[in-house]
C-alpha cells in the first residue's frame, strides 16, 4: 500500500525549467528546457536514479527523453533582463513568445518576424543617441533574447534543410 505522504502529487511538486541544447547518440540537436523539481539541482537530475528527463523543446511538447541517448547536455545561457528590463521582460524564456509568433507558425514567417526585431532592437540604431542607461540597457537585452530565440527556432530548420540535402544528393557516382 501506497503512503499519501510518500508520493509525489504532480500538481504540487514545483518545477523549474532548464534551457538547454542536447546532443543525442544518433547527432540530433534539440533546444529547448528540461524540468528539474525546484528541490533538486540539474546535475543532480541529470545523474541521479531516473532513466528519463523531462524535456520540452522551442516548438514541440513536452516528452520523455531516455538519459542512455545523450551524448552531451549544454546548459544554454538566456539574457537576464536588469533593471527597466527586469519589470517589463518576462523571464521565462520563450522563443515564440519573443518573436511575437505562434508555435506552429511557418519558417518564413519566424524569419520576417526575426528580421524586424532585429531591426527596431539593434543597438547600432541607438548608437548616437543620449538615451538613458536603464533603456540602453533594455534594448541590447531585448536583442540579444531576440537573437537567442532565433537561434533556438533556426536549429531544427538548419537540420532539415541538411537531410533533405543529404537524401538528394546521389550516395555514389561513377567518375
Amino acid at each position: 500500500m501506497f503512503e499519501r505522504n510518500k508520493v509525489d502529487n504532480p500538481s504540487t511538486v514545483r518545477e523549474k525549467a532548464i534551457h538547454v541544447e542536447l546532443s543525442m547518440d544518433d547527432g540530433r540537436l534539440l533546444k529547448g528546457r528540461f524540468f528539474v523539481p525546484s528541490t533538486r539541482k540539474v546535475y543532480e537530475e541529470l545523474n541521479g536514479q531516473g532513466s528519463f528527463l523531462d524535456f520540452q523543446s522551442y516548438d514541440g511538447d513536452r516528452e520523455m527523453i531516455s538519459k542512455a541517448c545523450l551524448r552531451a547536455v549544454r546548459l544554454t545561457d538566456i539574457p537576464r533582463a536588469k533593471g527597466l528590463a527586469a519589470r517589463t521582460i518576462n523571464d521565462d524564456f520563450d522563443p515564440h513568445a519573443i518573436l511575437n509568433v505562434t508555435k506552429g507558425a511557418q519558417w518564413e514567417e519566424i524569419r520576417e518576424s526575426y528580421h524586424q526585431l532585429s531591426k527596431l532592437y539593434h543597438p547600432d540604431r541607438y548608437a548616437n543617441t543620449n538615451l538613458p542607461e536603464e533603456i540602453s540597457n533594455y534594448i541590447d537585452t531585448m536583442a540579444r533574447r531576440i537573437n537567442a530565440a532565433f537561434s533556438a527556432l533556426e536549429k531544427p530548420q538548419q537540420v532539415k534543410r541538411e537531410f533533405t540535402r543529404a537524401k538528394t544528393e546521389p550516395i555514389y557516382q561513377r567518375g
